[in-house]
Order: C-alpha cells, then sequence, then structure tokens
C-alpha cells in the first residue's frame, strides 16, 4: 500500500488551497488556488502577468516545487468549486503537469475566462465536465465521485477519490443548506452512502469551525434582505447593495427583490458582470428580464450616467466593493470618481462580513466612515457564511467516520480547534487526527 496525502497549500492560511493525494504512483491533485489577501498587500500586482516563481516567492500560489520530491505520475487535477481561492492559480501551475482539469459546468466556465486572461503561461490541459452526483474512473484503481454539497458559489461539490483502500474526501469549501436559492440541497444520502462504504481519510475545511451551532440557510438572508429594502423609508431614495460576485444566490434575492420595489435591478463591475453573466448563460440561473449588467470602464461609466439621469429612486445598483477595496466599484462611487453622486438618507447595504484581515477591516472602515459622513443610511448584518459551523460538522464527522482526518483551509489556531472537535467525537490528535503545515505530507503506509 502506498497512500500519501501532501498539503501544498491551505494549510497555514485561508486561500491558496492545494493538495496532492499519492495512490500506489498514481496522483490526483485538488485544487489549486490563490491567497488573495497577498494580492492585496502586493499593491498594482497583475497575476496575469507574473511568474509562478515570483507569485510563489510572494505567498500568493501554492509552492508546489515539493512535488518534485513525490514519486508518480499526475493523472487528474481535480476542483471543488469556482472561488478564487481554490481556482486561481490554476492559470500558473497546470500547465507543469500532464492532467486534464475537471470540474463542474460553472467552475470550468469561470476556468476557461480565467484562462483566456492569462498573460505568462499557455494552459493546454484538457478541460473535463463532471457534473454533481456522477462518478469517472480516473485510472483503472481510481475513480471520482462529485457529491452535491452547497456554498455561497452554484456548482460546488465535494470530490471523493474512491482508492483500493478506501475514500479520501477532500471537504473544501462546504455547508449543509436545506433552503438554497439557486440550485439543490446537499446530497445527504451520497454522503452517507461513502461513509457506510468506509472513508480512509477526509480533509476537511476549518474556516468556521470555532462558531457554535449550525449555519443559517442561504434562504435567511434573503429575508434579511426584505428586512433591510422592503420596509426600509427609500422610495426617494438611492438603494446600493454590495456583496460577493460570486454569490448567484445572494443576487438572485436582490434582483428578485428590487422587482418587488418597483426598480430596475442594475449589477455594475467587472467580476459581478463576469459571475453572473456565466450563470445565467449556462441555465443556473435566470434574473428578471430588466436586469442589467455593466462590466467594462465604458459601460459602467454610461449606465451611472444614465441612472443619474432617471433618477436614483427608479434602480436598486448591486456592486462590487464589500470590503471597501480601493479600485472597486462602490469606493470608487463614495469617493466620486464615477458618475454617481451620494446624498442624505440613500441607503447602503452591506451583503457581506468583513473578512477577517486588518487590510480588509480598515479599507471596509474608511469606506463606511466616508459614506456616513454624506449622511447615508447603512445597513449590516444580512449575510450568511457560505462555510459550515461546528455542529454542521459534527454531523460530517459522524455521516462519515473517517478513519484519519486532516483539518485544512486554515491557520493553526483553526485547524488546532478542529482537532478539538474532532477529539469530542473519539479521534486523538497525533493518531487519527493530523494537523499538517504546507509542504508536509501525511504517509498512510508508515501509520496503518
Amino acid at each position: 500500500m502506498q497512500l500519501e496525502v501532501v498539503a501544498i497549500g491551505g494549510y497555514e492560511e485561508v486561500g491558496r488551497n492545494m493538495t496532492a493525494v499519492n495512490v500506489d504512483g498514481e496522483i490526483i491533485i485538488f485544487d489549486i488556488g490563490l491567497r488573495l489577501d497577498r494580492v492585496m498587500i502586493h499593491e498594482d500586482t497583475d497575476v496575469s502577468k507574473m511568474h509562478s516563481l515570483n507569485l510563489i516567492e510572494m505567498g500568493i500560489i501554492p509552492d508546489d516545487t515539493v512535488m518534485k520530491n513525490i514519486e508518480g505520475e499526475v493523472k487528474a487535477i481535480v476542483l471543488s468549486h469556482g472561488h478564487l481561492d481554490h481556482i486561481g492559480a490554476i492559470t500558473k501551475l497546470a500547465h507543469r503537469y500532464n492532467a486534464p482539469i475537471i470540474g463542474t459546468p460553472y467552475t470550468l466556465e469561470l476556468v476557461k475566462r480565467e484562462i483566456l486572461s492569462e498573460r505568462k503561461f499557455d494552459i493546454r490541459n484538457p478541460l473535463i465536465t463532471l457534473n454533481a452526483k456522477d462518478t469517472m474512473d480516473l485510472t483503472s484503481n481510481l475513480s471520482l465521485e462529485f457529491v452535491k454539497a452547497t456554498h455561497s458559489i452554484p456548482d460546488a461539490v465535494l470530490p471523493v477519490l474512491h482508492t483500493p483502500y478506501g475514500a479520501v474526501l477532500y471537504g473544501n469549501d462546504f455547508k449543509f443548506d436545506n433552503i438554497p436559492i439557486v440550485g439543490e440541497r446537499p446530497d445527504y444520502r451520497a454522503l452517507k452512502r461513502v461513509g457506510k462504504k468506509g472513508v480512509l481519510c477526509m480533509i476537511s475545511e476549518s474556516t468556521r469551525v470555532d462558531f457554535e451551532g449550525k449555519t443559517p440557510s442561504e434562504g435567511h438572508a434573503a429575508n434579511l434582505l426584505k428586512n433591510d429594502l422592503l420596509w426600509t423609508d427609500n422610495e426617494k431614495n438611492g438603494v446600493v447593495i454590495t456583496t460577493f460576485s460570486s454569490h448567484i444566490a445572494r443576487i438572485k434575492s436582490i434582483t428578485d427583490i428590487a422587482e418587488r420595489m418597483g426598480r430596475t435591478p442594475v449589477l455594475i463591475g467587472r467580476s459581478m458582470s463576469k459571475y453572473c453573466g456565466i450563470a445565467e448563460d449556462i441555465g443556473i440561473v435566470k434574473f428578471p428580464e430588466n436586469t442589467r449588467m455593466a462590466g467594462d470602464p465604458t459601460s459602467v461609466e454610461r449606465t451611472l450616467n444614465q441612472v443619474m439621469k432617471d433618477g436614483k429612486e427608479k434602480y436598486l445598483l448591486v456592486v462590487t466593493g464589500h470590503q471597501g477595496e480601493e479600485g472597486a466599484v462602490l469606493s470608487r462611487m463614495a469617493t466620486n470618481k464615477l458618475p454617481f453622486r451620494f446624498e442624505k438618507y440613500d441607503q447602503v447595504v452591506f451583503s457581506a462580513d468583513v473578512i477577517p484581515n486588518p487590510m480588509n477591516a480598515a479599507q471596509r472602515y474608511l469606506l463606511e466612515a466616508r459614506l456616513g459622513l454624506m449622511g447615508v443610511r447603512l445597513f449590516k448584518g444580512a449575510h450568511v457564511s457560505g462555510h459550515a459551523a461546528k455542529e454542521d460538522h459534527r454531523d460530517m464527522l459522524r455521516w462519515l467516520n473517517p478513519e484519519h482526518i486532516i483539518p485544512a483551509h486554515g491557520d493553526f489556531n483553526l485547524t488546532s480547534k478542529y482537532a478539538k472537535l474532532a477529539e469530542e467525537e473519539g479521534y486523538r490528535l497525533g493518531e487519527d487526527v493530523h494537523l499538517l503545515r504546507n509542504g508536509q505530507s501525511l504517509n498512510f503506509e508508515r501509520i496503518m
């Protein structure tokens, strides 16, 4: 038996996720992502034009040079979902491996856009679509199953690698949403089936393991938005909402509410137009017929000019910039760099929490302060996470009953908290719960 899990990225931070599983010399890579806060630290960084070695040195992408020490051949690159911290480094590292890239339809459409924008490397890996609930053979010994999951982006899955020694489940990222706005509920039956068949190892995110209870459904966020938008005195005022561009379910809820308000929904920003446009093009979502999108700078300028001319009260604007990013649409609106003028009693809804790092907190504080000085009414809290909380993780452990657990997608503070939860369920750190750092590996031949 030779089965080894190699922790390449995402084991000391939230982001730049990349894991390799080596089964008798046949290697499967899961995710190849960016560390987004490092992109922000290095200002004016155009990742598309940079070499992978420079990006590794800057801590922006995974350091996959550890793969040189792994004996075997990469047979596939498997993607769990389309967030940049999981697919954003595909264009920098995938060309090193003579292997196909496998993902769900929405995820692969996003990968195609990333490849088109790449300026440094030529990515020729075949792209293979695998739908949630489907299985495919990777080699004569390995097969891949995509278990339907819910997250804050469409078409997210929990990849399961079936091996002769038991299954390896890659659990970055997921939540258990039983009232999803877009798509279906998680496939609990499949998870329990995989658990009964036997899970050798589960690699699990730790991002929100220290939050008590279960993560609320996206349906809850939709109700919070209705409360903020439908029952606020805003008929004569501008209404602007900012949220994650990839959160298609959230944006769907917002556009439906805009219709009830008698306003035209307008999605503004390059990433907003990209994520929402793809989702509508491939049939994942249907926005109201009068929904407008503006992505490129000329279109954004023209659209906001039209909004000011017609009257802000006729529109509901959904814009990028929920973290207070300097170049995003909302910050440029707040500093009069775009043809939109905030006035007293205009309403801005932040339908996203601040990503917990000092830079984001500072940027968001500055943006809120600017808006407050203009008399803008600020609404916060209409948000639920896309990540599992403590009791969701406990359910996952009980359903899968894995022989071994490797916490991931978090710094040591988070992965150790996951280890504590696992110990509550009868596991023991160092025996069947393993805390790895980037570059380390776990060889099951030595511990079985």
